[in-house]
């Protein structure tokens, strides 16, 4: 049977432990999330009757900052999950150094099978059961699965009229005109390119030289594939969902991203490739691996048919740990989600920050103070695990629980 995603986050802070251990309540404290909140939240449907959803709220720690971390609408959610996502989010915020720990956020629900109406009044209803464990300075929710912009502002609106006054602040993933910050739509995608070129630089690889592979095309995926055409990186094969493309000569991705705006596949694409499914791409000859799809898509069984000298994790937990072993043995560098996909959260707390000054950064000053916490944050985790030898995933535990600790035996237990 698959060990709950609790139970895995547990395992990744006891590995680091046993490698380079922090002081042993402070670890005891980790190991354990201060707050779990279960809420029942009454919606009235459009059929007439009302219906009763569970949603849930889970503060890991705050000793670095308020708990940051998305809501997510989902019909599997459950709190081993949220737990758990709360937990990566306290080692996400410290393993890039901003003043935040991890919170996460659930509703058991379909969102595919619900009108707006009722998905708007199941949002306000979130809020009101939660808004009094939350706030701008306590814990600061954003999108995650199956959430949106509008989403947050209907949330930020029902925390406005509960504490009674305009309160942008309490929340991230906002419209721009509500709030957002410019950026953020394109902050994973950015984030994981400037872990990349930093990467390509430590292994010699040259962008001109180097060939790119994307498993998935979703938000994170079409924005790296752009970003690293753009800094001229040669991208052969690009995925989603219906299957994927390859060209060792390279893909048009300006003509890759029409087609699947036009087309919602990428398989549409009409330049010179040939089609390959999902899991072919991953074993492709290429230079740069991007899974930026689903989780556990790297496993015992395929890692060792892996021919990339780099894999960037862009997607959250596409590494089985099994995996991770395997490629770590091939001297394969895995720069983990934790790193690499930072970038959205780091453009969270920029939003954040904008909000409580009253400002509004334009998209250019966004990504420049992006690569600035992007680029030591992986100097850091690289550093580490050369020193150590080991996979960057256990150097970024390693700094993060360190980080993390640090601030807990300074407040006192």
């Amino acid at each position: 049977m698959a060990k709950n995603p609790f139970e895995n986050a547990l395992e990744q802070l006891e590995k680091a432990q046993d490698i380079e251990p922090i002081d042993s309540v402070a670890y005891e404290i980790m190991k354990r999330p201060q707050r779990i909140l279960e809420v029942s939240i009454p919606v009235k449907m459009d059929g007439g009757g009302t219906k009763i959803f569970t949603g849930y709220r889970v503060q890991h720690n705050d000793a670095r900052g308020p708990c940051k971390g998305g809501i997510r609408y989902h019909p599997n959610v459950s709190i081993d999950e949220v737990k758990a996502l709360a937990t990566w989010m306290t080692i996400k915020c410290a393993t890039v150094n901003i003043p935040y720990g991890g919170g996460k956020g659930g509703v058991i629900c379909d969102p595919k099978e619900m009108s707006e109406g009722e998905i708007e009044r199941l949002s306000r209803g979130y809020m009101r059961q939660i808004a009094h464990y939350i706030g701008p300075d306590v814990d600061v929710p954003a999108p995650d699965v199956y959430t949106t912009p509008q989403i947050m502002a209907w949330m930020e609106d029902e925390y406005s009229k509960i504490v009674g006054k305009d309160t942008p602040e309490v929340i991230t993933g906002k419209p721009i005109d509500k709030g957002g910050s410019e950026g953020r739509g394109t902050a994973t995608g950015m984030g994981g390119s400037y872990i990349i070129r930093e990467a390509s630089k430590e292994l010699g690889l040259n962008p001109s030289e180097s060939t790119v592979a994307i498993q998935g095309f979703g938000n994170a995926g079409s924005v790296a594939a752009s970003i690293l055409s753009k800094m001229g990186y040669k991208v052969v094969a690009v995925s989603d969902s219906h299957g994927g493309i390859y060209n060792k000569d390279g893909l048009n991705i300006d003509r890759v991203l029409q087609v699947k705006k036009e087309k919602g596949r990428v398989s549409e694409y009409d330049g010179p490739c040939e089609k390959v499914s999902n899991e072919e791409l991953l074993e492709l000859p290429v230079d740069i691996l991007v899974p930026a799809a689903l989780e556990n898509q790297i496993t015992k069984d395929n890692a060792p048919h892996i021919k990339a000298k780099l894999v960037a994790e862009l997607a959250n937990g596409p590494t089985t740990p099994e995996a991770d072993q395997i490629l770590h043995e091939q001297d394969v560098l895995v720069t983990p989600d934790i790193l690499t996909n930072a970038g959205g959260v780091t453009v969270s707390y920029f939003e954040w920050l904008q909000n409580k000054k009253g400002e509004h950064w334009s998209e250019e000053e966004v990504n420049k103070k992006l690569d600035e916490i992007m680029t030591p944050a992986f100097r850091d985790v690289y550093t580490k695990a050369k020193e150590k030898h080991i996979p960057m995933r256990t150097a970024a535990y390693i700094i993060a629980m360190h980080r993390v600790a640090d601030a807990i035996l300074k407040r006192g237990y």
